[in-house]
């Protein structure tokens, strides 16, 4: 019998990244989808996410920085980078990281 491995991959510091405005700390070296969860501990981990590219339903609009322009992609294979920019979240994401304060 085996046992898990580690939520994260190893990181040694956290970076900023802005999620719809307000700046966060997350782990680095980490997908974006991770980092939410990193930030929202009760509520991702319960979300309908296959982790794995199927559902989609981690799906933002994101851009890497002031003056890049913004993408569309899959936060369970997108990896943060700092000064990442979250844009807008599907609604499942939307829903779990609901209790993250705002600006």
């Amino acid at each position: 019998m085996s046992a898990p491995g580690p939520i994260f991959r190893p990181f040694e510091k956290l970076v900023k990244i802005t999620l719809k405005g307000t700046e966060y700390q997350v782990p680095e070296a980490n997908t974006l989808l991770r980092a939410f969860q990193y930030l929202a501990p009760e509520t991702v981990p319960y979300g309908r996410f296959c982790w794995n590219e199927e559902c989609q339903y981690c799906r933002v609009s994101y851009d890497t920085g002031e003056g890049t322009s913004a993408r569309v992609g899959l936060s369970c294979k997108i990896m943060v980078q700092p000064g990442i920019r979250v844009l807008e979240l599907a609604a499942e994401l939307r829903y779990c990281l609901r209790g993250l304060p705002e600006k």
